[in-house]
């Protein structure tokens, strides 16, 4: 028989945020009911964002090894993309994460409700259920509906030439040709797993650089490996309109300009999924569609909390995770310190990858910092001269002050953001991470070589 409740927590939501938040609080003994309405738990994140994504990117490494395999003296053949195969790949991976999901959260005790659910109060859900509905009460409900795709005024994605990252990772061939509008994470991803299966790809983007919430410098880095790659880009470049045609989708940009190709990708962010769970009904103050919180993602209702996607923090699987364990805490009397957003490690898994943490020298400049800084670039760091790869490393720190941000380009840098991440947040020195021995031959190295050359005693930096 359906327990109704109450229950201690009432979860709405099992993505990154929702799904940690009830982990961490039935292991801290509360009684905990989790609300999803789609088959899988795991959200966007693991349907049909982080981990598909991923697997493309990562079939699209082994493409482009097995085509320039012989400038290591390996004699391959590339022969093309199966993309039934490939598919089959990322669906397994997906899968088999769900599956070890599904498990450890039923191990806990928690139940499990698959539907759609609604606020009909400030302690109670009513969720429609295959069975009929259900009304579920419980003594605090967390909010993580998370996001979905969004578009631009008169757009429409119809699933067939105008599509979105969820159409995207369903595709069954190869496109001969993309326009990818939005040159933000899910933009390039997209262009350089596309790229590395042969399309033709062109990302346009309405300000002046790709991946435009980094560091300057490594959005250049980014931009050059594209245009290498033969990724073509229009930048500081405003979309205008769109029209079908007998091979595809003509993009029309601001100015005149047209692009002819076989899909439109729409990859201009995402939008909180915020309309109809009963925010309104239920009291809950929202600004834009998302739901208002404060540090400790306390809403306007002081039984209510939400997190993940559906505020307005960083998009990030790892933001809403943690954010779901502050919740999960909280309410179990312990006293979470308030998250800082800007110590979160960011990761564009493209090739090559950008990774970063902290400020960039900007917005350190905006706040009033004295600032030096450091660019290691990898071209001195044999590991990466072994991988094939270049890029740098560029470190900020305050004069005479911590290191404020970590700014990576080049293969598998997403690896090494973990350092940097313990670097920014334990506010360390320069000269305290120069100290440190950073194992030969690593990429890893570079991190200390800048942190060497901001201490004052550069090795391996030249110039």
């Amino acid at each position: 028989m359906a327990n109704n409740g109450p229950f201690d927590i009432v979860v709405l939501g099992a993505g990154s945020g929702g799904y940690a938040c009830a982990l961490r609080a039935a292991e801290l003994g509360r009684s905990v009911a989790l609300i999803e309405r789609d088959d899988s738990l795991g959200g966007t994140c693991l349907n049909r964002g982080c981990i598909p994504t991923k697997a493309l990117l990562h079939a699209a490494e082994v493409a482009d090894q097995s085509r320039e395999a012989a400038k290591f003296g390996v004699k391959t053949t590339f022969e093309g993309i199966d993309v039934a195969g490939v598919n089959a790949y990322k669906d397994k991976v997906v899968s088999t994460t769900v599956k070890g999901l599904t498990g450890l959260i039923r191990s806990r005790g928690i139940e499990v409700v698959h539907g759609t659910g609604r606020l009909t109060g400030p302690t109670t859900v009513e969720v429609a259920t295959a069975d009929g509905t259900r009304t579920i009460e419980a003594g605090h409900i967390v909010l993580g509906t998370g996001s979905a795709p969004k578009s631009l005024p008169g757009l429409e994605i119809d699933g067939e030439r105008v599509i979105s990252s969820d159409h995207a990772l369903r595709l069954e061939h190869v496109p001969a040709s993309v326009v990818i509008l939005g040159g933000g994470v899910i933009g390039v991803e997209f262009a350089s797993v596309w790229r590395s299966f042969g399309a033709d790809v062109t990302i346009v983007e309405a300000l002046p650089h790709l991946l435009p919430l980094e560091e300057e410098s490594s959005s250049k880095r980014l931009e050059r490996a594209f245009r290498k790659r033969g990724i073509k880009y229009e930048l500081g470049t405003r979309f205008e309109s769109a029209k079908t045609t007998q091979g595809g989708i003509s993009v029309t940009l601001e100015g005149g300009k047209t692009i002819d190709a076989e899909l439109l990708l729409v990859a201009v962010g995402r939008g909180p999924v915020s309309d109809g769970i009963g925010l309104a009904e239920a009291g809950v103050e929202t600004e834009r569609g998302f739901v208002k919180v404060d540090e400790y993602c306390r809403t306007s209702v002081p039984t209510i909390s939400a997190v993940g996607d559906l505020i307005p923090t960083p998009q990030l699987a790892h933001v809403g995770f943690a954010e779901g364990i502050l919740v999960a805490e909280r309410l179990s009397g312990l006293t979470p310190p308030p998250i800082d957003y800007d110590g979160v490690p960011r990761i564009t898994y493209s090739d090559p990858e950008v990774a970063s943490v902290g400020i960039t020298s900007a917005v350190a400049r905006e706040r009033g910092y004295e600032i030096k800084e450091v660019t290691y670039d990898l071209a001195g760091n044999p590991k990466s001269k072994i991988l094939g790869t270049q890029g740098e490393v560029k470190v900020i720190a305050a004069v005479d002050g911590p290191v404020l941000g970590l700014h990576m380009v080049g293969a598998r840098v997403g690896e090494l953001i973990a350092e940097g991440q313990l670097i920014y947040n334990w506010e360390a020195l320069p000269g305290e991470v120069a100290q440190l021995i950073h194992p030969h031959p690593t990429q890893s190295e570079a991190v200390g070589e800048a942190h060497l050359a901001l201490a004052g005693k550069p090795l391996h930096v030249h110039g």
